[in-house]
């Protein structure tokens, strides 16, 4: 049982190429440092700094707006002039850019650095996507997305719990230390992911017309629609679920970090598994609607059942298992939607699904919670994962009376 078991983890990581292994230790590099954007709204308000919530809010909007503009123009710059010196100019830029806002005291310098940072972090969001496709084979594309995933969250886990600690001792630590992070990435791609190594991937017949755009590919943006609503509720996730936690259930936040740390051990330990597993069997639409239903369920059962610690345990279960189904495999669509020579226009439009529903998701839900309360929030959230989970079976019905 043991063999089986380490022959199954074995397989599940073999054939990834070198190339796509030192981007994902490039992205946990860079994740490591995430810790600026999680306090930054604690940051803002502090007594050495002093302003309101509201103002801190209007920051985080601005945070937003660049997260969209960023992702546009990444996609664009990507395919225009490739996606490895966007990756660099981005880590390079975002890095000194943070060790730059650090230091910034008036609200409007601040405001204006925020958009400038998050633009440029974001732009290296379509370039980094683009490359993941040039590194790796379409046998094992949604296990090199799912590795970079892990990464991700493996990375998010590290810059909480380091970025805690140094907020406890001055906040401005923060910003040196995610600017660190951003510069030593850059650094890491420079030395071991030169643009020698960049490797062609073939093109793809599912792509009947060279010339497309992604701006006018009908089943791509349904499917960038049903991204964002589905996304819109995934995002809750890590904002307004922790709220309920706290202020409805009066769970401790030792409790709540436990939750969201069974997630990203979910994800690291059955994640690569799950996808070599499935990878190829089905269409990617059909794991993508399936786990949405999931997520779906997921916030139904904060109304239907009695929430406590072991409840909101196994709540997490059925939610993580919703979003190692569809994330993986959302990857692997857009990419087959795109070309060589608009793959940065596609991830870009994803990426901006993405920066859209974080930014209005949270938003628009804590605005239903504090009017409606809760318990309508999570039937909205529920309903809404339903509705668009039946969207993308409809869309997958519809690619398939067009193809035939």
């Amino acid at each position: 049982m043991i063999s089986r078991t380490l022959a199954l983890y074995k397989n599940a990581y073999s054939g990834l190429s070198p190339s796509t292994w030192w981007l994902s230790f490039v992205m946990l590099v860079n994740r490591s440092g995430t810790m600026v954007l999680p306090f930054m709204t604690i940051y803002l308000t502090s007594p050495s700094m002093g302003y309101s919530i509201g103002q801190a809010g209007f920051v985080m909007a601005l945070f937003g707006l660049g997260a969209v503009t960023g992702a546009f123009l990444g996609g664009k710059l990507t395919d225009r002039i490739g996606f490895y010196p966007v990756q660099l100019i981005t880590l390079l830029g975002g890095g000194v850019l943070f060790m730059v806002l650090g230091q910034m005291k008036s609200f409007p310098l601040i405001c204006l650095f925020t958009y400038l940072l998050s633009l440029v972090n974001e732009a290296f969001r379509p370039a980094n996507s683009t490359a993941i496709v040039a590194y790796s084979k379409d046998e094992t594309r949604t296990r090199s997305y799912a590795l970079n995933r892990l990464a991700i969250n493996l990375g998010w886990a590290v810059g909480s719990a380091i970025g805690g600690f140094l907020a406890s001792i001055s906040y401005e630590l923060l910003f040196w230390v995610d600017g660190a992070t951003n510069i030593t990435a850059a650094l890491l791609l420079a030395y071991f992911l030169h643009p020698s190594k960049q490797v062609k991937p073939a093109k793809k017949a599912t792509v009947a017309d060279p010339s497309h755009s992604a701006y006018r590919d009908k089943i791509y943006l349904w499917f960038i629609l049903l991204t964002v609503l589905f996304a819109a509720c995934f995002f809750q996730l890590f904002t307004n679920l922790n709220a309920y936690y706290k202020i409805e259930l009066h769970f401790n936040e030792r409790f709540i970090g436990l939750i969201g740390a069974l997630n990203g051990v979910m994800i690291a330990v059955i994640e690569m598994v799950l996808i070599f597993k499935l990878e190829k069997r089905r269409s990617n639409i059909f794991y993508i609607s399936r786990g949405v239903f999931l997520v779906g369920i997921a916030y139904f059962m904060l109304n239907i059942f009695h929430i406590n610690h072991v409840m909101a345990l196994l709540m997490m279960v059925v939610m993580t298992m919703g979003e190692m189904f569809a994330l993986p495999f959302m990857n692997s669509f857009w990419t087959s939607r795109s070309a060589d020579h608009n793959r940065g226009q596609y991830a870009g439009l994803y990426t901006i699904a993405w920066s859209v529903a974080q930014t209005a998701g949270p938003f628009l839900a804590a605005q239903l919670a504090e009017h409606s309360g809760f318990n309508v929030l999570w039937w909205v959230l529920g309903g809404t994962s339903f509705a668009t989970a039946i969207g993308f079976i409809w869309l997958k019905r519809y690619m398939e009376n067009v193809s035939s």
